[in-house]
């Protein structure tokens, strides 16, 4: 039984990242801080967003996203600032403008060409079955039945 409690303790470490100190008194402003949390990446665990890391940058974060809120910054504003000071790569979701962009298209681009090698290998193929057979093919094809 202990063995289980322990295990499910570990298992919801995550879960207690977010530490009481760090939770705003209005509901509507910690509310918006958990949304905005989860579209950032801790830079150090980088497969959890702020909100699930329990590494000190990831307090750090929690901490200036809460500050900016307070000071009445929008949601996008928070963002920005978290962005322009840490870099796309604390976006989970990367914006698709700039060199993302590349990134973005990349896929799409890939899958159009593949699509269209794809036909005109079919093209071909199809082309080079149902071609006729000459007279000559035919008699050799005779031939080589009879045998």
């Amino acid at each position: 039984m202990r063995k289980a409690l322990l295990l499910c303790l570990l298992l919801a470490g995550p879960a207690f990242a977010v530490q009481p100190d760090e939770i705003l008194p209005d509901p509507g402003l910690e509310a918006r801080a958990r949304a905005i949390s989860a579209l950032l990446r801790c830079p150090v665990c980088q497969g959890e967003n702020i909100d699930d890391s329990s590494a000190q940058i990831s307090r750090d974060l929690r901490l200036l996203v809460r500050e900016r809120l307070t000071a009445g910054d929008s949601d996008d504003a928070v963002v920005d600032f978290i962005v322009a000071r840490y870099g796309e790569f604390v976006l989970f979701k990367p914006r698709a403008a700039g060199g993302n962009l590349v990134l973005w298209l990349a896929g799409p681009a890939l899958l159009l060409i593949a699509g269209a090698a794809a036909v005109l290998y079919l093209r071909r193929r199809a082309a080079v079955t149902s071609a006729a057979l000459t007279e000559e093919e035919e008699r050799r094809l005779a031939e080589i039945l009879k045998d």
